[in-house]
């Protein structure tokens, strides 16, 4: 049997996707605090949250970067 070749990597907008995670990290964020003024939360969930949401927003400027340094190198087709 022979080996069939590898598929080409899928083009995936890699900002959008950590973008749609740091969103959910800080809407989580202020669903805790809310809840924080009835005293409901352990003070680590929305901690967790907090820090989630700073590095997804951490994670979306690598991917930018990366995007822009990639596209300078003619490795990237620029969808825009």
């Amino acid at each position: 049997m022979e080996r069939r070749p590898d598929p080409e990597p899928l083009e995936v907008d890699d900002v959008a996707i950590v973008a749609a995670g740091t969103a959910a990290w800080a809407v989580g964020l202020v669903v805790l605090l809310v809840l924080e003024l009835t005293g409901d939360v352990r003070d680590w969930w929305w901690q967790m949250c907090a820090a989630g949401a700073a590095l997804g927003l951490l994670g979306v400027r690598y991917c930018r970067n990366r995007k822009r340094a990639l596209s300078a190198r003619g490795s990237l087709q620029q969808d825009v």
